[in-house]
């Protein structure tokens, strides 16, 4: 089985990023490292960043609620309720994070599918607006989702 190791980032819309990569794991670990507090909490997050609150209802209508800390004790808390949960295939749920400063509630739908034990993951971030969509652009936000999957890689190989 073969990781690709890269994320793909696109913009298909003015609403959208595009975010795919492909893990060497089935999918149903792939789902599982989503949804699950005690696999979340092992890669969730860029590098120096861990998750001290992960709170999750698994369940359509159910909520989830997640607060990191990095470096220098900085915390980002975030939460927001799932909307479509189909185990393994496919998970949709709003975000909204606490600081203001990022652009009001996305909807991220995420899509897992399998072939010969290759789980390729794409996940769609559907924001308000295309303002939205391009402050999150200015952040570190591919380095982040880079360091949180490759953080994931390699939780699933020691699984």
């Amino acid at each position: 089985m073969s990781d690709s190791g890269s994320l793909t980032v696109m913009t298909p819309t003015d609403r959208e990023i595009v975010l795919t990569r492909a893990f060497a794991a089935p999918r149903r670990m792939v789902f599982d490292a989503f949804t699950k507090p005690e696999l979340l909490e092992r890669w969730f997050g860029a590098r120096g960043w861990n998750l001290v609150v992960c709170e999750v209802d698994l369940r359509t209508g159910g909520t989830w609620r997640f607060v990191s800390r990095g470096p220098g004790g900085a915390e980002m808390g975030h939460g927001g309720v799932y909307r479509v949960v189909l185990p393994p295939g496919r998970l949709v749920y709003t975000e909204l994070y606490d600081d203001q400063s990022y652009p009001g509630e996305s909807l991220i739908t995420h899509e897992f599918v399998e072939r010969n034990g290759v789980t390729t993951l794409t996940s769609t971030v559907l924001y308000a607006s295309k303002e939205g969509r391009d402050t999150v652009l200015r952040y570190p936000m591919e380095r982040g989702v880079t360091e949180g999957y490759d953080r994931l890689s390699e939780l699933l190989r020691t699984r």
